[in-house]
């Protein structure tokens, strides 16, 4: 039998627990954890595969990603030949849906890869994605499913149906979608969700048709909600409800489906959403980015709705964004004190529901039974540390700290900062991705 041993462990077990271990190893067998003993209780008699001697550094969950868009890697560094967007409208329109529309079967390949190679050197093991390609969706998810399988990571993909580039694009999304859903309900590693651009780009027509598909397949939809006001008016000014309400009105605020940002949403929608279990995710460098307010957190948490934290595209290191999530609410309330434990909760605890809700699989938590998706940090704590005290020491060290080893289903993906894919050659993949670069660009 593979089994692996993770010895001489400073381990943070993160989940409802939040336990601190030390002098503890993690038995992992195929893709499960066996057990946590500590190191004096592991039976010598055992053979192991393998042993990774953690060295007192901090041995954790790997990190999840509740919103992505891996696509939008060919925009580091681009030029826009029009003048600087005015508004959220003008960004969608002259950066993303003009450059959704210029990528190639190719370059969706290598967009994934890019980012998917920094998830694994930053510590990230299970992405929730969202992309879109217009001219090329046929294929597109099984191609960015083929890089996370390469890479050996886990995660959640969907295509993003809209009506903006026509009927025959949205029905092609939607059967992108439905495919993919299909081919992967079996699989622990890769599955889908049924991908929603915003409702200010969807039809009823086309809703009716997701409804249907999500209810026969038992999926949730992955849709950006409220990102920007503009959403909110136009649906109300054109349906009469708001994005929350539209997608209620059609069954899609399941248990199972992701609101993405949800900035301009009111009381009567997170009622909605909490009524009906439905996940939202926070997006905090994003929104700042690109200027169009913050969540109202706070009310949502109060609400008990269930919220995890992505980085829609700004990032691939989720240590990153969570050090933003903690400072953005201090300053839009001017209040140095709030936010503390709300996004302690959302990352140690929230994202792993979320991911665990999905697969249906104990995710993001060092337990028995849960699945192998571990990181070591090369962080040896120069203070006391414990679980009252593990979110101070991970927004002010362990997000600072390097990580050294990346563990995914058991699989070790990289070594002491080293990727052990035989077939990854991370500068041969950079090169050729800067010549697909090139050649985007000149068409964009």
């Amino acid at each position: 039998m593979s089994n692996l041993l993770i010895k001489n462990g400073l381990i943070a077990t993160l989940g409802s627990k939040n336990t601190i271990l030390e002098k503890h190893s993690i038995i992992i067998e195929k893709d499960i954890i066996k057990s946590i003993l500590p190191d004096d209780k592991i039976d010598k008699s055992i053979t192991f595969s393998k042993t990774i001697d953690a060295k007192n550094k901090l041995v954790m969950p790997g990190m999840i990603n509740t919103h992505m868009h891996l696509y939008s890697t060919f925009a580091r560094g681009i030029a826009l030949k029009c003048s600087p967007p005015r508004n959220f409208a003008e960004i969608l329109e002259n950066l993303w849906w003009h450059l959704d529309k210029t990528l190639s079967i190719e370059d969706v390949y290598y967009s994934s890869l890019i980012p998917l190679i920094g998830c694994i050197k930053s510590g990230t093991t299970t992405i929730i994605d969202h992309h879109a390609s217009p001219n090329c969706v046929t294929g597109s998810l099984n191609t960015i499913a083929n890089a996370y399988n390469e890479l050996g990571l886990r995660g959640i993909l969907a295509y993003e149906i809209s009506d903006r580039d026509g009927k025959d694009i949205a029905n092609k999304g939607i059967l992108e979608n439905i495919s993919f859903i299909e081919q992967t309900s079996n699989n622990d590693m890769i599955k889908g969700l049924i991908g929603l651009h915003a409702m200010f780009t969807i039809n009823d027509s086309t809703l009716e048709v997701v409804a249907k598909e999500a209810q026969r397949l038992n999926v949730g939809v992955h849709i950006h909600v409220a990102e920007d006001r503009y959403d909110k008016d136009y649906n109300i000014a054109n349906y009469q409800l708001s994005p929350v309400q539209r997608l209620h009105k059609f069954g899609l605020t399941r248990n199972n489906s992701i609101f993405v940002h949800c900035v301009h949403i009111d009381q009567n929608d997170m009622k909605l959403i909490k009524d009906n279990n439905t996940i939202i995710v926070h997006n905090p460098q994003s929104n700042m980015n690109n200027a169009i307010g913050c969540c109202k957190l706070f009310d949502i948490l109060d609400n008990s709705i269930l919220t995890g934290l992505g980085t829609d595209g700004m990032t691939f290191n989720m240590f990153e964004e969570l050090g933003v999530a903690n400072i953005i609410h201090k300053h839009v309330h001017q209040n140095s004190n709030v936010g503390w434990c709300e996004i302690e909760n959302i990352v140690t605890k929230n994202n792993s529901i979320i991911a665990s809700r999905l697969f249906n699989k104990q995710i993001g938590i060092l337990e028995e039974n849960a699945l192998a998706d571990i990181i070591i940090l090369d962080y040896d704590p120069p203070t006391p540390i414990c679980g009252g005290n593990f979110w101070g020491h991970m927004l002010f060290g362990i997000n600072k700290s390097k990580v050294l080893t990346t563990i995914v289903n058991g699989k070790v993906l990289m070594e002491d900062g080293q990727l052990t894919l035989p077939n990854i050659v991370e500068s041969e993949i950079n090169h050729k991705s800067r010549e697909l670069a090139k050649k985007f660009w000149e068409r964009f």
